[in-house]
């Protein structure tokens, strides 16, 4: 299948009001996608099924399912270099979109954060991550055109387009692994703390953004340690995603025999790296006071329960063991961070950041204005 035909799938698809979703992971050039064959709304029970799995950031609702066994699988590979004009356009030409100076929806999120920081200092939580929402007018919105500039611009994040004609129109490029799970065994990504990319990961951190990381990578080891075995965590480092810089810490860990994907998900989302810490009482206080509805942003999203063939090592001594591969299950689900919504003509786009006890409110806003030009930029 040409790249051509592959994306002439997937148009006819949304022309015909069909759900699908395609995607491309972290640093790969494998484009993948499913195509539902009716409009039928389908949910995951149990996280046992198989296919791709779209979950909201409010963990009370259902998670949307696109079924393997109701879809058709395709896929085509294509190299995306970063002056590539392949796709329809020249990444490098692409300017930053311009600061964001919308002075009402600055004060809002202000006095949004300051409320927040009152609300750590009263004790009534550690951390809170608080977002905005910001409507963007487009003339004509393609998503398959959207998301082929989010291909030419972040290769190192995971890339989405994901349709429903009963739920909505979502793309994102996220650079926030949830949690990586084959067999029993199973990595997770902590990320938290950012600052913008000015030309060298050598930078100095400030102490809220190492508490920020230190809360979140603290959470995940004690939500997990009932469920799991041999647990371990790597040097926390600073990475790269599109024009900013994150901390990232990554945890391993083994199954235990009697606990299961459902069992981690339920305690781990929402995390506190895109709800707060304690999570109940910094998700109350989203839902009461931010003044829109996350719906899909903060939550995750990806490949669940597809199967994986893993053959033994090559060499000359184990040439004919190649025949006994083994099949393995395996799930990747990335947050659903640097997304936007299309409705209509408009582009929403949803940005936030973590608020503990040493934030800046007006450094808070600046920092959602740097989230957005990721989105902004494929516009």
């Amino acid at each position: 299948m040409t790249l051509e035909d592959f994306f002439n799938r997937i148009e006819t698809h949304y022309r015909n009001k069909i759900p699908f979703v395609v995607y491309r992971k972290p640093n790969e050039d494998v484009i993948k996608a499913l195509l539902q064959e009716t409009n039928d709304l389908h949910f995951t029970k149990d996280f046992t099924e198989q296919g791709f799995v779209f979950s909201p950031f409010d963990d009370s609702e259902n998670s949307v399912l696109i079924p393997t066994e109701a879809s058709e699988t395709i896929s085509v590979s294509k190299v995306v270099s970063s002056t590539s004009t392949s796709l329809g356009i020249n990444p490098v030409e692409m300017p930053l979109v311009g600061k964001y100076t919308d002075e009402n929806s600055k004060k809002r999120h202000i006095n949004l954060v300051k409320k927040g920081i009152n609300a750590i200092n009263n004790n009534e939580f550690e951390k809170v991550v608080l977002s905005r929402m910001e409507a963007i007018n487009i003339s004509e919105p393609n998503p398959i055109s959207i998301f082929k500039n989010l291909l030419n611009l972040y290769t190192s994040a995971f890339i989405y387009c994901w349709y429903h004609p009963k739920v909505g129109l979502w793309l994102g490029a996220t650079p926030e692994t949830l949690i990586k799970i084959e067999g029993k065994q199973f990595s997770i990504m902590a990320l938290a703390g950012t600052q913008d990319y000015e030309g060298t990961l050598d930078v100095v951190w400030q102490e809220k953004e190492k508490e920020e990381q230190h809360i979140v990578t603290d959470f995940i080891i004690e939500s997990l340690k009932p469920l799991v075995e041999k647990i371990s965590t790597s040097q926390t480092e600073t990475v790269k995603a599109g024009n900013l810089l994150h901390l990232k810490t990554m945890i391993s860990a083994r199954l235990q025999s009697n606990s299961s994907l459902k069992d981690v998900v339920s305690v781990l989302h929402p995390t506190p790296a895109v709800c707060g810490f304690p999570k109940m009482s910094a998700k109350q206080f989203i839902l009461k006071n931010e003044g829109h509805n996350r719906e899909f942003y903060t939550g995750f999203l990806g490949e669940l329960n597809l199967e994986t063939i893993k053959s033994p090592r090559s060499g000359k001594r184990n040439i004919e063991n190649r025949a006994y591969a083994i099949t393995k299950k395996s799930t990747q689900l990335y947050v659903n961070l640097r997304c936007m919504q299309i409705k209509s003509h408009q582009a929403l786009i949803y940005v936030g950041g973590g608020i503990t006890k040493s934030s800046d409110a007006v450094s808070e806003w600046e920092e959602t204005v740097s989230k957005s030009l990721v989105i902004k930029n494929v516009l």
